[in-house]
Formats: C-alpha cells, structure tokens, sequence
C-alpha cells in the first residue's frame, strides 16, 4: 500500500507537465492492452497469444517505471517525501527492491 499521511500535505508538482502527459498517455495504452488481454481471454485465444501480449505490457510497465524514476524520482525525493534524507533515501530503495523483485 502507498503511504498517503503526510505527503497529501507537501507539494506534489514534481511531475513536469510534459513528463506528466507523458507518462499518462502510457498508462491509457496500458489500460487499453490490459483490457485486450481480457477479451483474449474471455475469447480463449491461445496461450501462445496471451503471453506475448502479457510479455508486451510487462516490458510497458518496466518502460513506465524507468522514464518515471530517470525524470522524477530525485524531483520527487526533494519535494514531496516526508522526513530526513535517510527515511527519503529507504522508502525510494525499498520502492525499488520491490519493482524490481516483482518485474
């Protein structure tokens, strides 16, 4: 779960906008694979078929991930994670550890 106590009170413009418009129109093309998946599904396509497409939408989200963390993440360190530099620095590790380990 993401924390949401405190950092719903600091800035939250980080995100540029240009970056910002970015990474949502990737995450609508997510949606709409996602929601292909469903339907290949629902169609029962072959395996085959599916995986490429899950194969597809995982190498998306890693894509995702990275514009995110190379345009924002020290932005967002700066201004919009509470506490010290030390507490800044665990939560964006562990964050990582965990994209990483489920990627």
């Amino acid at each position: 779960m993401i924390p949401t106590t405190t950092e719903s009170t600091l800035s939250t413009a980080y995100l540029d906008a240009e970056v910002q418009s970015s990474l949502a129109n990737r995450l609508a093309r997510l949606e709409g694979h996602i929601r292909s998946i469903r339907e290949m599904v629902l169609e029962r396509r072959c395996a085959d078929e599916i995986l490429l497409q899950v194969a597809a939408v995982k190498a998306a989200i890693n894509a995702f991930a990275s514009v995110l963390v190379e345009h924002e993440l020290e932005s967002c360190m700066a201004s919009c994670m509470a506490g010290n530099e030390d507490e800044r620095l665990g939560r964006v590790t562990h964050a990582l550890a965990a994209l990483l380990k489920r990627s």
